[in-house]
């Protein structure tokens, strides 16, 4: 559809509280101030600002008169009309900044309500901020880029970004920390960096959150622009879009991106009825270990129960922050959500959060903590009490005994619980997360993930971009190899 008119543009940065030191978390963000530009007849015109290394007020003032720069994007020519369309654009330090219906209507029309992801909500998002796991604390400053229509008395959101400024590389899951070190060897500075994602959620979704309007592909290059100049006048070294969409992905390597695919493992559900039919769709070989698995487990005297909702109590939600803590201690080392965290979400995300939980007796003794999508179950996180469940075992045999009983729970949780659930609740895929190559037996095939790239340094951006085509070409090669050697009968 044409767009008639123009659509102003300003956008509104705050500076960066890393520039020109080492990272001291503890100052505040200072607030963002907002100034207008001239209305142009037939063109998107933008004016962003930003900041350099200086950090007082006054020297501050002078440079955002000095760094101002005009942005002139060509738009379709009026057809007869003059529908001028005036759009701000601003940094929020916070997602409480916007209200939580406003950010929702851009996740829905970005995602369509069948498709709807529940980790680019404001619910999800701010539980992230308000609970400190996500915050300038924990190295992950929220910057959120917004968008919104001045033409409208209601000034409506019309698009909304999930962004953050980065003072490392973790809990992201597309690992560049290479790039940092090659950065530094050649005495650069790699961090901060502009991060626009879900933190600590390799889930692929929509990044770019926006309203169906008929100016949206504008908006689209509009964001994009404002980012890339939040870039290069905070002088930073780099902007990445991590777990977009394959769509999305196209666009921005459209835009100057350089892209980077990786692995997960997601199951599909061809239309199953019950969990037999997913088995019977399996090799052999394949659907006895399964069906041994969960022998094995019901053996323990485990008695398993998926909980959403008011079913989830305070209690459960302790037992498995434990859980988590325990996984986190001896596999990851960084526990990057605090127990307020799992509280607040599910206060807040009620029956799509899925707990799966474990009890043997009346002790909680496992757990795995799943989101419900418009047609997807998501597991996020799996964990399980520190104790020997087993002590009738003797002690030489209990550590491998153990060992091996939890990697079976370990499997029996993230892989064929979720599978269940997800044919009961008529959901079409299951994303079990990163990593885990285990989970290909279990009827999970290896799927693309993407990311997108933007390096201002030229030569680290051409170095970047060869690495990046020799590992698209191994990543490629992978997963054809694993796609061959599939669990599923042949033909399925």
């Amino acid at each position: 559809m044409a767009v008639c008119g123009s659509v102003i543009v300003r956008c509104c940065i705050p500076p960066s509280p890393f520039l020109g030191r080492r990272f001291d978390l503890s100052e505040k963000e200072k607030k963002p101030s907002s100034f207008s530009c001239t209305v142009a007849t037939s063109r998107i015109t933008a004016l962003f600002w930003g900041f350099g290394r200086k950090t007082n007020s006054t020297q501050i003032q002078q440079q955002q008169q000095q760094q101002q720069q005009l942005f002139t994007l060509t738009a379709p020519e009026p057809e007869g009309t003059n529908n001028n369309k005036v759009i701000s654009v601003s940094v929020l330090s916070s997602i409480s900044e916007v209200a939580a219906a406003e950010w929702d209507a851009c996740a829905v029309d970005a995602t369509a309500p069948g498709k709807f992801n529940p980790f680019v909500t404001h619910a999800f998002l701010s539980t992230l901020e308000t609970s400190g796991s996500a915050v300038a604390q924990t190295g992950w400053t929220p910057h959120h880029v917004v968008a919104r229509d001045e033409s409208s008395s209601s000034r409506p959101v019309v698009a909304a970004v999930p962004l953050y400024l980065k003072s490392h590389s973790y809990g992201e899951f597309v690992f560049d920390h290479s790039w940092a070190n090659a950065y530094y060897s050649y005495g650069s500075r790699y961090y901060p960096k502009l991060q626009c994602c879900v933190p600590f959620s390799p889930v692929t979704g929509p990044r770019i959150l926006l309203r169906d309007t008929p100016f949206k592909s504008e908006t689209f290059d509009i964001l994009l622009s404002a980012m890339k100049d939040i870039a290069a006048k905070s002088q930073i070294s780099s902007l990445h879009v991590t777990f977009p969409t394959e769509s999305e992905c196209l666009q921005l390597s459209q835009k100057g991106f350089l892209p980077r695919i990786g692995m997960q493992y997601h199951w599909k559900n061809r239309n199953y009825k019950k969990f037999d039919d997913f088995l019977m769709d399996m090799k052999q070989s394949k659907r006895k270990n399964i069906r041994q698995e969960r022998k094995k487990i019901s053996a323990q005297n485990l008695i398993m129960k998926r909980l959403r909702g008011y079913e989830i109590k305070a209690t459960h939600w302790d037992s498995f922050y434990n859980f988590y803590r325990n996984t986190t201690d001896n596999k990851w080392g960084t526990p990057y959500l605090t127990r307020d965290f799992f509280h607040e979400l599910g206060s807040k995300m009620g029956d799509q959060v899925l707990l799966v939980v474990a009890e043997e007796g009346d002790e909680l003794v496992a757990g795995a903590l799943n989101l419900i999508g418009g047609d997807t179950l998501f597991g996020r996180l799996w964990g399980c009490h520190p104790r020997a469940y087993y002590p009738s075992l003797h002690f030489e045999a209990c550590y491998y005994q153990v060992y091996i009983l939890l990697c079976i729970l370990y499997l029996y949780f993230v892989t064929l619980q979720a599978i269940e659930a997800a044919i009961e609740l008529d959901l079409k895929t299951v994303e079990a997360g990163a990593q885990g190559e285990h989970k290909i037996q279990r009827g999970y095939l290896p799927v693309t993930t993407y990311s997108c790239h933007y390096l201002l340094d030229e030569e680290f951006r051409r170095a970047i971009e060869d690495f990046l085509i020799r590992e698209t070409s191994q990543v490629k090669l992978v997963m054809k190899l694993l796609h061959d050697s599939g669990p599923f009968k042949e033909g399925i």
